[in-house]
């Protein structure tokens, strides 16, 4: 019998069996053992905070706003750890460890039982009269049917309890948390690690110094590095499995990191997370898709190359499981502009990329720093680490004039005239930096959009370059990478 078979039969199975509110509390109390022993487990405790958390924990630690905190992620980037962390730095400030409880929805013995039930059971077992001043965690809150509904209905029932919910379908959460909590919920996205995170849990933040260069369309501080070799070499070592907390401190990860992130994080999303929240029949379908976006991330698509490569499957079809890996957090759509920056009238083209290249490692072998395939790995990783970026929006521009063909990697729009404000061509060469004058269709684009300036990627160069009225600024792709990652934090 098949894993995904028995795995779907599992809730089902549960359902049939009657749970005495004895054995739903014993369950209950398994996961908090802070009611008897005052902090959380060990392994929780010793795993190092992500830099995430002292933008989160506020949003926890307010009770006087009524309102519910929805921590959405892709799985394995630490979601359960934040919640432990939270959980503990509460108890630090005073709480008592008797007005906290943790309830994992995924878990097969709370399937059946309502989050209201469920905090109500809560309460008996840590013997709370009162819920006022109690925190509730509610872990994968996607597995519960119209979970919004009934968190809404906590929410205005108990105005002095904090509920906090987390789940691993971000795109399909943030669109309920937004039709059905408007008022009522508070949205947080915990990403994958960024580049700037990695340098921090690894302790290597002597490697960066701050600069007084400003990417002007940006306003953005920079830094610099006094190893630029070693930053490179982590930078690799990021792109292939470091967008996990857990694999980068594992070296026994880091030598099969395709046995931990696919079939741990990859295949139960593909064959077990989306099948049951969309009801996707044909999985092997999804799979051979999402394995050939992985493969080219970065790359430009069409519904109609999908659908040939892909032995005939309809461009709808396509469509919805291309949402669907979007939802999953898997991937990010990004969108064409021409040379004038104008939108196409038919979205026919459009790029694909992977929120977090460790992604391609699991499917694939890792990359090493003369691969042929570092290029647009590079590509994806910067573009993973601008994603988190509050607002962030980017195009690219692709387009034939003649014989001519041009393309720039990344520009960001105007909100209100859709006017390119700024230009980023992503490379992994220090070519141009010796040969600004190959830039030819970021030069095209600069002059037909009227900017001044751009900015342009390299290995291991960084300075000014000079085309005409164009001032090209080159940086190192890692540098590059590090700073929009803190960047993104500030937001």
């Amino acid at each position: 019998m098949h894993y995904f078979y028995i795995c779907s039969q599992i809730p089902f199975i549960m359902g049939l069996i009657n749970l005495s509110t004895e054995q739903i509390i014993d369950r209950l109390k398994q996961e908090n053992s802070w009611w008897s022993v005052g902090k959380i487990d060990e392994d929780y405790d010793q795993m190092q905070r992500r830099l995430y958390f002292d933008l989160f924990f506020p949003l926890v630690e307010d009770i006087k706003i009524r309102r519910a905190v929805i921590l959405m992620g892709p799985r394995r980037v630490g979601k359960t750890v934040l919640i432990h962390h939270a959980i503990a730095k509460l108890m630090n400030n005073g709480v008592s460890p008797h007005k906290i409880s943790y309830i994992s929805i995924e878990n097969p013995f709370f399937n059946n039982i309502s989050l209201e039930q469920l905090f109500k059971n809560c309460l008996s077992a840590t013997k709370q009269e009162n819920p006022k001043g109690c925190y509730i965690f509610f872990d994968e809150i996607q597995y519960l049917k119209d979970w919004e509904v009934h968190l809404k209905s906590l929410v205005d029932s108990y105005p002095h309890t904090k509920f906090v919910v987390s789940g691993s379908a971000a795109a399909a959460l943030k669109l309920k948390s937004t039709e059905s909590g408007a008022g009522r919920f508070t949205d947080f996205l915990l990403p994958p690690l960024t580049f700037s995170e990695y340098i921090h849990l690894l302790k290597l933040n002597h490697l960066m110094v701050q600069t007084d260069f400003q990417w002007t369309r940006n306003e953005m501080q920079f830094y610099d590095t006094v190893n630029i070799a070693l930053l490179n070499e982590h930078f690799l070592k990021y792109i292939n499995y470091g967008g996990y907390p857990e694999i980068i401190f594992s070296e026994r990860m880091q030598v099969n990191p395709s046995r931990f992130i696919k079939s741990d994080i990859i295949d139960k999303v593909l064959l077990r997370d989306l099948p049951s929240l969309y009801g996707i029949q044909d999985v092997q379908e999804l799979n051979a898709l999402f394995t050939s976006i992985a493969y080219n991330s970065g790359q430009e698509f069409s519904l109609e190359l999908l659908s040939k490569s892909s032995g005939g499957v309809k461009k709808e079809l396509l469509k919805k499981y291309i949402h669907y890996l979007e939802a999953a957090f898997l991937i990010k759509i990004v969108h064409r502009i021409d040379h004038h920056s104008k939108k196409f009238e038919r979205a026919n083209f459009f790029k694909l990329y992977l929120t977090n290249p460790s992604l391609r490692s699991a499917l694939f072998t890792p990359l090493s720093p003369t691969d042929s395939l570092v290029g647009p790995m590079v590509e994806t990783a910067i573009y993973a680490q601008w994603l988190q970026t509050i607002g962030f929006e980017s195009w690219y521009a692709r387009w034939t004039e003649g014989r001519f063909q041009g393309e720039v990697d990344m520009v960001g729009l105007s909100r209100h005239k859709f006017k390119p404000e700024w230009a980023l061509e992503i490379k992994w060469s220090n070519r141009y930096f010796e040969h600004p004058e190959e830039l030819k269709s970021l030069t095209m684009f600069c002059n037909n959009n009227k900017l001044t300036d751009s900015l342009i990627t390299t290995i291991d160069k960084i300075g000014s370059k000079k085309i005409g009225k164009l001032n090209y600024q080159f940086v190192p792709a890692s540098i590059l990478a590090y700073t929009f990652g803190c960047k993104a934090l500030q937001g």
